[in-house]
């Protein structure tokens, strides 16, 4: 296996629940016991009250496709071997949006609203990425 050379996310100490629940293959988000929001991406504060009374819930990583890009060129080095590649951002069925890759699909099937699933790609000891594919057979 070669080494991974694009580059990784830096966990901060209120993301940290996040990419270490990826690291079980466990797609995790934040909730408000306050007004029972769920939040994404990471904060240390409800950005609906602004409760810091947050717990990290286990979601379905599935959802939707809201929308997404094809990238044909001009891309970062690290990532012109992945040309065409899919930057999408997935509604999931938990309310939140993320962004991520879409894989496991030619990228001329994708369409919005396509529903999709998450799975991991353990792409160094320490670092999972959540990445989406098509639902097969919806």
């Amino acid at each position: 296996m070669s080494a991974y050379v694009k580059p990784l996310p830096s966990p901060s100490s209120y993301s940290f629940p996040f990419w270490e629940g990826c690291k079980r293959h466990e797609l995790l988000i934040q909730h408000c016991k306050n007004c029972g929001a769920n939040i994404f991406y990471p904060k240390l504060y409800c950005s609906i009250c602004l409760s810091p009374n947050m717990e990290w819930i286990r979601v379905s990583g599935r959802g939707r496709i809201y929308t997404f890009t094809i990238v044909y060129g001009y891309a970062p080095t690290a990532f012109t071997q992945d040309i065409p590649y899919v930057i999408s951002v997935v509604k999931l069925d938990e309310g939140v949006q993320l962004m991520s890759n879409i894989v496991e699909c030619e990228p001329s099937q994708l369409r919005c609203d396509m529903r999709v699933e998450v799975v991991f790609d353990d792409v160094t000891p320490e670092i999972t990425l959540p990445r989406f594919r098509p639902i097969k057979n919806h």
